[in-house]
């Protein structure tokens, strides 16, 4: 293409999006004039004025949203159609709602993510613009067909991918809807109902991937999610706000981001156990402690417990309740529920015993009016008898989670009772940790609700709303009143407008809050999609959890086998899923890493090969120039070391860590202005910096098993520059590393090019 054309094409393509723009300035305004209707607006019942706003407010952030970067590029087939492709759709009203720019989720688009020279997908060109605010400032054409892809004087396709992942990191993820490659458009587009996992090594994108198959599904199946909304489950909250902005920026917003320890609501837990307990915590043989230990708190009394009805002396021994129990067992309810069965059988015993006694020589069964009289009359002097519910609460205690587990971990009899190991005791037992999160929730399940706090809820509630229209009425009536006293045959009464239950309306509250809020607050809150990253880490316990949290089991898992820390992780995704969802998983793999680039990944997969020899490295797809490089140190030189990188990286553009084994640096922040972070490794999965350094490496490899899975790990989160400081000999897998004095003699800063 001659530059005149060029010119001419990028005017052209110009015009288009400007007037796409204008366009979009339209529907957003008559959106946020809804929006604003809805605000006030007088019709309908306040539920459904809400829901009005609600929907308005969601169109608005949409069209939002879609300001950045409106339009990716353009596809011309074979047959001479033209479409433009970009974040949302816009469509003509005025010429039978034709196309003018084509959702990137629609399927018309997939062509512009997966033709290629072999597969054009019977399209001769695809464009993509490269844009600066709302302008385009040039573009790059790959045409099918040609030698090599292109046609003469144009650019390859893989110009804007190159460019996305050169870029200097910020302070969050990024959406890829402009550069998504066909392995990841694949897995995006994946319709399978069931769970898809996704493994990938580092640097593949398979959380980005995730997070755009969400908006693909809200796409075609918006009806079925947006109401119930998706779950997001990550390995920590840094990771969580890392992702955070992806979905937004695609216009979703119905997702909620929790971490495992976040799971039970009114819980926020970071703490970790040790390796041993966390493994013990997280296998399914927990089920059968926590029943045990449930079991362990229905008990008979050693003594008989005397107690008076009706001023006759009675007992309640162990005979009493051994039945009761049995009977409160077998009846299948939860134990706080089963409670009810307890009580009515002990109840029922007593009162026998009391009205033989007291109608001894003149009362006979045949008498069953006069027995039932006077077993309400016992029944009633039970339940308000301090002494019998004292004893009730001693042998069949209403228990919550937390009552339970805490004190079976401050136990060693109770952890006998119910057969756990001795190392899960601890002296804190409220002091919870991650892997104690999946066993409280189950408790909930076992414990069951206080019915009888429920119930005592639900009228006072009640009493409540009576109350509201008691005085809705009265108000009324006033006004009744003093309208009546008025001389005007043509006056609109109050009593012609409102109806008292419409009044009593206006004091009932309204659950207002967003889906999001309603959600995460809400402990039997179901979703209708979950997606689970850095899944290799979830438990057995874990899995429990999130398969009550969608029925329908939807789910996108996201992980690395090779990356596993955790004792109690998945060492295969077939042990973890098989028993939930038979047969109604599949597994997809991303093999090419588009973060880390050769000179770094060379290093990282030397590193693998020792640990996990079985696993194949991801590809990167370019080199840098800059060779990783390792420095030893002496213990009082290595803060002056952290220091120097740091002050390094502070003129360079874009992000940088400092990452070290626990017990170390790792915990601490530089003392140098705008210092950055010191993170263990397990802090940092998910996250990409420009720059790392890594401290002691032989001191995080030494972490026991998963020491060189955390080392792995740290050494692939760079995606430009990767430092090594150590005070002993370098483990062995590391010695591709340049040893120099300086990190500046390792190489300069050089833009990163496509591998070959």
């Amino acid at each position: 293409m001659s530059t005149q054309g060029y010119e001419e094409e990028l005017r052209s393509e110009r015009i288009y999006v400007a007037g796409l723009y204008a366009r979009l300035d339209a529907e957003r305004a008559r959106v946020e004039r809804e929006y604003v209707a809805a605000l006030g607006g007088t019709g309908g019942s306040p539920m459904e004025r809400d829901v009005q706003v609600r929907a308005s407010a969601k169109q608005a952030k949409r069209l939002h949203v879609a300001d950045n970067g409106l339009c990716f590029g353009r596809l011309d087939a074979v047959s001479g159609e033209r479409s433009y492709i970009g974040r949302i759709g816009i469509f003509d009203e005025e010429n039978d709602y034709d196309p003018l720019l084509l959702d990137w989720r629609a399927p018309a688009s997939r062509a512009f993510y997966v033709a290629t020279g072999a597969n054009p997908e019977n399209m001769r060109r695809r464009r993509q613009f490269h844009t600066r605010g709302r302008k385009v400032v040039d573009f790059t054409d790959e045409v099918f067909g040609r030698p090599n892809g292109a046609a003469d004087g144009d650019v390859r396709g893989d110009t804007a991918l190159l460019a996305a992942v050169n870029a200097p990191r910020g302070d969050g993820m990024r959406d890829i809807v402009m550069t998504i490659q066909a392995e990841q458009d694949e897995i995006i587009r994946h319709d399978h109902p069931g769970v898809l996992v996704i493994e990938g090594g580092p640097g593949t994108g398979k959380t980005v991937v995730a997070l755009h198959r969400v908006a693909y599904l809200l796409y075609t199946q918006r009806e079925r999610i947006e109401r119930h909304g998706v779950l997001v489950v990550g390995p920590n909250p840094a990771f969580l706000n890392h992702i955070s902005r992806v979905l937004p920026s695609l216009g979703e917003s119905d997702v909620v981001f929790m971490t495992t320890g976040d799971l039970v609501p009114g819980l926020h837990v970071t703490a970790e156990d040790t390796p041993e307990a966390a493994r013990l915590k997280g296998s399914l043989k927990m089920l059968d402690v926590l029943a045990a230990a449930v079991a362990h708190r229905q008990r008979l009394p050693e003594d008989p417990l005397p107690i008076t009805l009706a001023g006759v002396p009675l007992q309640i021994d162990g005979e009493i309740c051994e039945w009761a129990r049995e009977e409160a067992r077998a009846s299948g309810r939860p134990h706080n529920e089963a409670r009810a069965v307890f009580i009515e059988i002990i109840a029922y015993v007593l009162t026998e015993r009391a009205i033989s006694r007291i109608g001894q020589g003149w009362l006979t069964r045949e008498d069953r009016a006069e027995w039932e009289r006077l077993r309400g009359v016992l029944l009633k002097e039970l339940a308000g008898d301090d002494r019998f519910t004292a004893v009730l609460d001693e042998l069949w205690p209403i228990l919550t989670p937390e009552a339970l587990l805490g004190p079976l971990y401050t136990s060693p009899e109770r952890l006998r009772a119910a057969g756990a190991d001795p190392a899960l005791a601890r002296g804190d037992g409220t002091a919870w940790t991650v892997s104690d999160v999946p066993l409280l929730d189950e408790l909930v399940d076992l414990l069951g609700r206080d019915k009888a706090a429920d119930q005592a809820a639900q009228r006072a509630a009640e009493q409540g709303r009576k109350a509201e229209a008691e005085y809705a009425d009265a108000a009324l009536d006033m006004l009744a009143r003093r309208e009546d006293s008025m001389d005007d045959e043509d006056h609109l009464f109050a009593t012609d407008l409102l109806y008292s239950q419409d009044l009593a309306d206006r004091f009932v509250e309204h659950d207002t809050r967003e889906l999001v809020e309603r959600a995460a607050a809400d402990r039997d809150w179901t979703y209708r999609h979950v997606v689970v990253d850095e899944a290799q880490e979830l438990s057995e316990m874990d899995w429990r959890v999130l398969m009550r949290r969608c029925p329908a089991r939807s789910f996108t898992v996201v992980g690395d086998l090779a990356q596993r820390r955790s004792a109690a992780g998945a060492t295969s995704w077939d042990t973890m899923l098989e028993p939930y969802v038979p047969g109604r998983w599949v597994y997809r793999s991303l093999t090419v890493n588009y973060r880390t680039p050769a000179e770094i990944m060379t290093v990282a997969a030397a590193l693998l090969a020792e640990f996990a020899p079985g696993v194949q490295p991801p590809e990167s797809v370019r080199a840098c120039g800059v060779q990783p490089w390792s420095r030893q140190v002496t213990e009082d030189d290595l803060a002056a070391a952290i220091e120097e990188f740091v002050r390094d990286e502070a003129g360079r553009e874009g992000t940088s860590v400092v990452i070290g084994p626990a017990g170390g640096a790792a915990g601490r922040t530089s003392t140098v202005p705008g210092a950055v972070p010191i993170l263990l490794p397990s802090e940092t999965k998910g996250l990409e910096f420009d720059a790392v350094l890594v401290v002691e490496p032989e001191r995080i490899i030494a972490d026991g098993p998963r020491g060189a899975a955390e080392l792995y790990v740290a050494l692939t989160r760079a995606t430009q520059r990767l430092g090594v400081l150590h005070r002993g000999p370098l483990p062995k897998a590391l010695t591709g590393l340049v040893e120099t004095g300086r990190p500046a003699e390792a190489g300069q800063r050089m833009p990163c090019s496509g591998s070959s």
